[in-house]
């Protein structure tokens, strides 16, 4: 499994499917550089020190982010206000990105329940 996965993952989707993905890789990455990238159950993940923290899907009519938590996203309610999905996903427009600011938070809260710290 490795990021070589991801990437065909992501040129096997049309636009902007793949370009709205291709930013929330990146924004992952950017947060969690050392974060393995791989496949987990079919979809694109993140994985640190063995644990799944983060991930995305494409869907016909949506993107999904993917905390690999069922905690996560019911802990930022507030923050998620206004998304469709999930306990387990936040849905999002194909041609939307998340915001930085949000994957952010998204990402901090599963590393807390993951680590018990945001490192």
């Amino acid at each position: 499994m490795s990021k070589q996965e991801i990437d065909e993952y992501l040129n096997a989707l049309e636009e902007p499917k793949r370009g709205t993905l291709t930013q929330l890789r990146d924004t992952i990455v950017a947060i969690v550089p050392d974060a393995e990238q791989c496949i987990s159950y079919g979809m694109p993940a993140f994985k640190l020190r063995g644990k799944t923290i983060a991930g995305f899907a494409a869907f016909k009519n949506h993107l999904s982010y993917l905390p690999h938590s069922g905690s996560v996203i019911p802990q930022l309610a507030d923050e998620t206000e206004g998304y469709a999905g999930t306990k387990g996903s936040l849905h999002f427009p194909i041609d939307r990105p998340l915001p930085k600011r949000l994957v952010e938070k998204l990402v901090a809260a599963r590393m807390a329940e993951a680590f018990g710290s945001t490192q």
